[in-house]
């Protein structure tokens, strides 16, 4: 009975495969995003293969693979918008999505290969690209000139210049639905633009 019983507890092990962690990366659409990805390197016998795939981490391997390292360098690479920028060889292997876009949004799978049976690293992240957020206003930029009196006996003069900052559509500030009505109004708007 306990041969059956360690068979079973092995093979259970073997069809669940060792788990990951999951991150969440968030980025802006036309920007470089970049999913961190490392592990300890503590000497070149250490410096091993890894792949990146779409999708959570199989049992082997990567799903649908976008780039792989045999440790030292890219062997292969699904798009150049797909690069590994950090130091392979102390264990960088962070992802960075050149050019972000909607459509890179989804699940993505680091696994460090490394000697022995189901002793990779996996970390599962999933990406999200979200749309910038859109200015509907443009900076405004004012000028005042200030001079000396009339009869000052130095001549001077200085000019002063102010640039409002851009805001979104949210940040804008609502407009008076009705004229307003009469002296006490504008004053209260013109309060309210200082």
């Amino acid at each position: 009975m306990l041969p059956y019983i360690c068979l079973s507890c092995v093979l259970l092990v073997l069809f669940t495969g060792s788990k990951g962690s999951e991150l969440v990366v968030i980025g802006e659409v036309g920007q470089d995003v970049t999913v961190p990805c490392h592990y300890s390197v503590r000497n070149r016998n250490a410096i091993t293969s890894m792949c990146w795939g779409r999708d959570r981490c199989p049992n082997s391997k990567c799903s649908r693979p976008i780039i792989w390292t045999d440790g030292w360098r890219v062997t292969e690479q699904h798009s150049s918008r797909y690069q590994l920028k950090g130091d392979l060889q102390s264990g960088d292997v962070s992802l960075t999505i050149v050019n972000a876009r909607e459509a890179d949004s989804g699940i993505y799978c680091c696994r460090v290969e490394l000697p022995g049976w189901f002793n990779d690293q996996l970390i599962n992240h999933k990406v999200v690209v979200k749309k910038a957020r859109i200015s509907t206003a443009s900076p405004h930029t004012y000028t005042t000139e200030q001079t000396s009196a009339p009869g000052n006996t130095s001549e001077s003069s200085s000019t002063v210049t102010r640039t409002w900052p851009s805001i979104s559509a949210s940040e804008a500030p609502q407009t008076a639905s009705a004229p307003c009505s009469g002296p006490s109004d504008r004053l209260d708007v013109a309060a309210n633009l200082q």
